[in-house]
């Protein structure tokens, strides 16, 4: 339902349950009115319940990993096989 929708439906069960005095013979308004504000009651607790469960989105400071191998240990001829060099950023983030 929704916040508003049920707030909707306390003020006009209230109004059924207090404010009108008519008499329908096979239709009881202060019922009426007492079960619409249940309702309302009941979808107002059921929205905010949900909406403090929701998962909330955390904003970090970025992370910068800096992953450097050392060169490897094989040599020939004097010289360094392989050299990796390599930076891990998060993507979205500025260098």
């Amino acid at each position: 339902m929704g916040i508003g929708a049920s707030i909707f439906l306390i003020a006009l069960g209230a109004i059924f349950a207090f404010a009108i005095n008519a008499n329908l013979g096979w239709l009881d308004l202060n019922v009426v009115g007492w079960v619409l504000m249940l309702v309302g009651l009941v979808g107002l607790i059921t929205t905010l319940y949900f909406w403090n469960t929701r998962r909330r989105t955390v904003v970090a400071a970025p992370v910068r990993q800096r992953v450097v191998a050392e060169p490897v240990v094989p040599v020939q001829d004097d010289r360094v096989v392989r050299e990796e060099y390599r930076e891990v950023r998060r993507p979205g983030y500025p260098a």
